[in-house]
């Protein structure tokens, strides 16, 4: 063959190559939330951790772990509601959700009442905990959640996480709506009522520290009120959402030790329609240890991200996928 008939054939070749690779690259679309919060940021490491174009270096020499042909990319969006809605109308192959607002929706209670289950709802990850916070004024008399019986309480504005998980936390220590003046602000109106002598407790569900809550206790006195005991144990078998959780001294301004709470989960999710081997590679790329040092570097809540961590406070079904991997990592029996 000529010189010539060689160029045509490696031009061939490769024209054949680049058509290859086109064919098996595929696109993964994660919803995260606002570009101000914190799924937002966290969703671009993980998209970029499980992300591995074709032509890529390879793992082992410094370049992507990702998925082989995987292309993913983090999308703002309205965050937990939005995103499982997302997914199961297809907009979305994964997204990011509180664990209590999945189980919601996965068995059609809470925040889905009334409406459709999402059933095909499965979790591939539990990433990092959201802290319940009951915040209570200093001279408010308020050493626990039974303490809240006739105080003025915001249980956080309607349809939201927070308000169920209140309502929750309310009846597992024997009350009810009824028994407190109940409003519904959203965390910083409440912190606000609160400055104004207007607002005796209110929860808020999120990492730690809270910017709301942050600002109100340089401020002025105010206690973190525990949500530990018998009831907050009762509670975790009942919703298996639930974990406990520690804010630690001195999180927040005049907090001088430890208080126990409960937490939810911010996990992964995706739909049971996605192929078991894809999330299967999604998991093991999320723990690879070079992924894991990119996760610490990247931002406060990766270093959270672990494999300990991923199997707990799972409310709903994992992936097929993901529940592979975690067997064989010896996290699930």
């Amino acid at each position: 063959m000529n010189i010539r008939g060689l160029v045509a054939a490696f031009a061939v070749a490769a024209s054949f190559a680049q058509v290859s690779a086109a064919q098996e690259m595929s696109f993964f679309r994660i919803g995260t939330g606002g570009t101000a919060g914190t799924y937002y940021p966290i969703g671009g490491l993980i998209a970029n951790a499980i992300s591995n174009p074709p032509g890529s270096r390879p793992c082992e020499d410094g370049g992507s772990c990702g998925v082989p042909g995987l292309v993913a990319t983090a999308v703002a969006s309205n965050g937990s509601v939005g995103n499982v809605n997302g997914i199961n109308g297809g907009a979305m192959e994964a997204g990011f959700t509180q664990s209590d607002v999945a189980y919601w929706a996965q068995t059609g209670t809470g925040l889905w009442e009334g409406q459709p289950a999402v059933e095909k709802l499965r979790l591939i990850a539990n990433l990092y905990p959201e802290s319940i916070h009951l915040v209570a004024r200093a001279d408010a008399g308020i050493a626990s959640v039974a303490d809240l019986k006739g105080k003025r309480v915001s249980l956080d504005e309607p349809g939201s996480g927070t308000l169920v998980d209140a309502k929750i936390i309310l009846e597992a220590f024997g009350l009810s709506e009824a028994d407190v003046t109940a409003e519904y602000l959203k965390p910083d109106q409440a912190a606000d009522r609160m400055r104004d002598g207007a607002m005796d407790a209110f929860f808020f569900v999120g990492g730690f520290p809270a910017g709301a809550i942050a600002e109100l206790a340089s401020q002025h006195e105010v206690t973190l009120v525990p949500i530990a005991g018998p009831e907050a144990d009762k509670l975790r078998e009942t919703y298996t959402f639930f974990a406990t959780d520690t804010v630690p001294a001195g999180t927040y301004d005049g907090q001088d030790a430890d208080v126990a709470t409960l937490s939810v989960g911010a996990q992964l999710v995706t739909s049971a329609d996605q192929p078991e081997e894809l999330v299967y590679g999604i998991a093991k790329a999320l723990y690879n240890e070079n992924t894991q040092k990119l996760f610490a570097a990247g931002h406060a809540k990766g270093k959270l991200i672990t494999l300990d961590s991923a199997t707990q406070g799972a409310g709903i079904p994992f992936h097929p996928g993901a529940e592979r991997f975690y067997r064989e990592a010896g996290k699930l029996e």
